[in-house]
């Protein structure tokens, strides 16, 4: 299925241009879902890229779709449900948000457990840089030429190199059979028996699509249940999930939860919400779990949840208080700690920006000089 290309990026080209012209910064929107993320920018102007939506060519059997940074995730999966096929992305938020957005942010979910970030689902894109220059990486088909890697460079920028207006990605063939088990978890306060408990889980013979841990009221507010809970997403033919369910059963007490339980875990986050995410090497995420967690109980009931294979701890704080933010933020541990979003008064004292090293500095100001894209987003000072 092929479209013929409207002359989008012509025209999100001229408005850079027209920016550069009268020094504007720009702030780039796509679906308004997830302005509230990363650090204030610092514009009043908004560059509309959801305005720009469509798949522009789709070849199922190539497994590969080009579409506008516009189009919605909903519209894809829709598109592609009908040929068996999806795009195993699954962000927090909903299918009302972008494609651009999805990749600009790098933003992931419980699927990156088996099918990796959104720059591995990327195959090529293009991009109107803050020079005002259009820069097409990779292509559309699955092997490309060598060089380079500007798709990967411009997938988790935060628009901060220019603004993507297309993009090729890579899908899958669905699942003939796609179920999810709820398995009770160890919930006790020194964190011993979680931390045997999934290590059991990474050495049995999974291969699920995703598994994810949820505390206790993350599970109800989700309906996946009371307790602390593993969700383990398991897809393949009839066999393969009913062995992989019989390992599940033997792990502890399980049981087949909806599937709607992933939408409702995309959705889990309030507005007004703190959410401060913490990564470590899986064996460690026990100990990250018990961090996160503390400062859960500190800070009003945090809504945690981990993946498992990835050692990704999510914590969102629906009612954020800063003394219980600022605990965590300044707690030394062996992992990496990003602030998704916080209140806006809170980013300076709670985040100091930390994108002034001179390689971030280096590639920002190659492809925006002038610093009018997104400025702010990573905390870099005013050009």
């Amino acid at each position: 299925m092929t479209a013929a290309a409207p002359p989008v990026t012509d025209q999100v080209r001229d408005r850079v241009r027209d920016a550069i012209a009268a020094r504007t910064p720009l702030r780039i929107a796509g679906a308004g879902t997830w302005l509230h993320a990363g650090r204030p920018v610092r514009a009043d102007r908004r560059l509309e890229i959801a305005e720009s939506a469509g798949i522009l060519e789709y070849t199922p059997g190539d497994l590969t779709l080009t579409a506008l940074a516009g189009t919605t995730l909903d519209e894809i999966a829709r598109v592609t449900r009908a040929e068996g096929q999806w795009l195993t992305l699954d962000p927090a938020g909903s299918g009302a948000g972008t494609l651009g957005a999805t990749f600009a942010t790098g933003s992931a979910g419980p699927l990156a457990h088996a099918f990796g970030l959104p720059r591995d689902h990327a195959l090529g894109l293009t991009l109107v840089t803050g020079r005002g220059d259009v820069v097409r990486a990779g292509g559309r088909v699955v092997k490309n030429v060598a060089g380079f890697d500007l798709t990967r460079l411009a997938v988790g920028a935060w628009g901060t190199l220019g603004a993507i207006t297309e993009l090729s990605v890579r899908l899958r063939a669905v699942p003939e059979i796609d179920v999810t088990i709820a398995v009770a978890m160890p919930d006790g306060p020194d964190g011993g028996p979680l931390a045997e408990r999934l290590a059991l889980v990474r050495q049995a013979p999974l291969r699920a699509l995703a598994v994810e841990l949820l505390n206790a009221p993350l599970a109800r507010a989700t309906g996946a249940g009371d307790g602390q809970l593993l969700l383990v997403r398991l897809g393949g033919n009839e066999p393969l999930v009913r062995a992989q369910r019989d390992t599940l059963e033997r792990l502890g007490d399980s049981r087949e939860v909806p599937p709607a339980v992933w939408a409702s875990l995309r959705a889990a986050e309030p507005a007004g919400s703190a959410v401060v995410r913490l990564s470590a090497r899986a064996s460690r995420l026990a100990g990250l779990w018990g961090v996160a967690r503390e400062a859960g109980d500190a800070g009003s009931g945090a809504l945690c949840h981990a993946s498992v294979g990835r050692g990704v701890v999510r914590a969102i704080f629906p009612a954020p208080r800063q003394d219980a933010l600022a605990s965590l933020l300044s707690r030394p541990m062996p992992s990496t700690l990003i602030c998704e979003s916080l209140p806006a008064p809170l980013w300076d004292s709670l985040a100091p920006g930390t994108a002034g090293d001179r390689l971030s500095t280096g590639i920002r100001d190659a492809f925006d000089p002038d610093h009018l894209m997104n400025p702010g987003v990573f905390g870099e000072p005013a050009a």
